[in-house]
């Protein structure tokens, strides 16, 4: 499911970040926060999700303030896993709040007009922090709450959001699947 290209980009950049530096699980093994400019890497890599334009690596201090943002939305995602909209709807309005999210249309680099969600005068790390909720914002006040989730996988919690036409996904990855496939295989051979 395509929300619109930006929107989808900045769904898909948040999913990103909350897989890259939240601690928790990832295919059976720990997922753990980076550190240093291994985390510098991880965010930039993440947030690259929302556009087509190479993003500049995000600065040490932005890194490691979008970590906190990302513990944030996955509380969203997980409320929605759990049926809890009106509880992921409130949180992710406070995240809405404390980011100034506000929508601005812009031009910059050569591209036409398009529209920001964030101050133009806000930090980076607050920009992203406003782009990537008010992406989720869109999903979560829409009839396609149910394209997020967390992994369904044994051992895993990373996050996903399901952009298939059909709307099935529950895991994380293809891996994550063929495990739970694989397990379920062995156990219908040994019974």
């Amino acid at each position: 499911m395509d929300f619109d290209s930006h929107v989808s980009g900045t769904v898909l950049a948040a999913v990103a970040l909350v897989n890259a530096v939240t601690p928790g699980l990832r295919g059976g093994r720990p997922a753990e926060v980076p550190a240093g400019p291994a985390l510098a890497d991880a965010v930039t890599g993440a947030v690259q999700h929302a556009t087509a334009q190479p993003v500049p690596p995000v600065p040490a201090r932005d890194a490691e303030r979008l970590v906190d943002w990302a513990a944030r939305l996955r509380t969203v995602i997980e409320h929605v896993e759990a049926g809890r909209v009106d509880e992921a709807c409130a949180h992710l309005n406070g995240v809405l709040a404390q980011s100034r999210a506000v929508p601005v249309l812009s031009r910059h680099d050569g591209e036409p007009w398009h529209l920001h969600f964030h101050r133009p005068d806000a930090s980076e790390s607050d920009s992203w922090a406003a782009s990537l909720a008010t992406g989720l914002a869109v999903v979560v006040g829409n009839p396609a709450v149910d394209r997020l989730g967390v992994c369904r996988a044994e051992a895993c919690d990373r996050v996903y959001v399901d952009v298939s036409r059909n709307g099935t996904r529950r895991f994380c990855s293809t891996a994550c699947q063929n495990r739970v496939k694989a397990a379920a295989y062995r156990r219908r051979r040994t019974a």
